[in-house]
């Protein structure tokens, strides 16, 4: 399948959802796509209400994944995420049910909402693409995605994501208000979800992995690439930042650059592709300095980059 053909098959799918579906919600729904094309995770953090959990189940429907859902409480234990060995009677041997984990996009819902004994179980299903349970290792399918939710950590009831954990999510953002005209409109239609419900895949499991194919072949450049490696050494020697961006940041604003040179419809790796997507891609893996922690991770990002050098043709 040519480029062009993966790339129109695959951008169809989200032009349909944020015209008919999820108007406003733009650049989470490009995230999305840009994390199947990648295969990674996103995390999405904003108030309650705004449409985080919409989000996944519509991807999920014009996908169509299958879907699995956690709604993170406090008394979440892991193997309710990761499933469990239950002995059969009848057999006379222990068989293993399989816990919401093993989809293709998993909704974890609240996740700072779960306790942190609960949060380290999804470390190997989120890195190694697999779960061991009783000593038996089980692969999880592909395409794998874990769309989290969680609330400003300011609310009650919240537990502080490791650093471990975070940087396991490939991409992260917020949704924020709709437009004054944009919410009047979502006001008077009501809910959406019976509408997500009834969707019809637009796109196949073997399209999006041609897609992602196709993503990997996106040319960059050795200039490009020293771009990219610029802006990681200078969060390691910021004055703000305790802990840069680690080499694994580095390759994943490689990677996560391609996806966004695709989803444009071209072949090489601009430095405005870069630009535009490092805030998602860096931004919750800085460890700031303990008297700076309240400070706007994003804007610290933005400042180094605008003291970057664009690469010259």
């Amino acid at each position: 399948m040519a480029l062009s053909t993966r790339y129109h098959t695959f951008t169809k799918v989200f032009e349909t959802l944020s015209r008919d579906y999820l108007q406003g919600k733009d650049e989470v729904l490009r995230l999305s796509a840009i994390a199947l094309l990648v295969g990674g995770h996103i995390l999405v953090e904003d108030l309650p209400g705004l449409g985080k959990t919409t989000v996944a189940l519509a991807l999920a429907g014009v996908t169509g994944l299958s879907f699995g859902r956690v709604q993170c409480t406090s008394d979440l234990l892991p193997s309710d995420i990761t499933g469990l060995s239950i002995f059969n009677r009848e057999e006379g041997h222990f068989s293993f049910q399989p816990g919401p984990i093993f989809n293709n996009i998993v909704l974890l819902d609240e996740i700072n909402r779960a306790m942190p004994r609960t949060q380290s179980a999804m470390l190997e299903a989120m890195e190694e693409r697999r779960v061991t349970i009783d000593g038996v290792t089980h692969p999880l399918p592909d395409p794998f995605m874990v769309f989290a939710t969680q609330n400003p950590s300011d609310q009650s009831g919240t537990f502080l994501l490791p650093e471990s954990q975070l940087d396991r999510f490939l991409l992260c953002t917020g949704i924020g208000y709709p437009s004054e005209r944009l919410e009047r409109e979502i006001i008077a239609a009501g809910g959406i979800r019976e509408r997500i419900g009834s969707m019809k895949p637009l796109i196949s499991s073997s399209e999006i992995m041609a897609a992602r194919s196709g993503a990997q072949t996106v040319y960059l450049s050795d200039k490009v690439l020293s771009y990219i490696h610029n802006l990681v050494l200078a969060t390691r020697s910021h004055d703000l930042i305790m802990t840069g961006l680690s080499t694994r940041a580095a390759i994943n604003l490689a990677q996560v650059s391609k996806a966004a040179a695709f989803l444009a419809g071209r072949d090489y790796v601009a430095p405005d592709d870069v630009k535009e997507i490092a805030v998602a891609v860096c931004a919750h893996r800085l460890i700031m300095r303990s008297d700076m922690t309240t400070i706007d991770r994003g804007g610290v990002i933005r400042t180094i980059i605008s003291g970057i050098a664009l690469p010259l043709a």
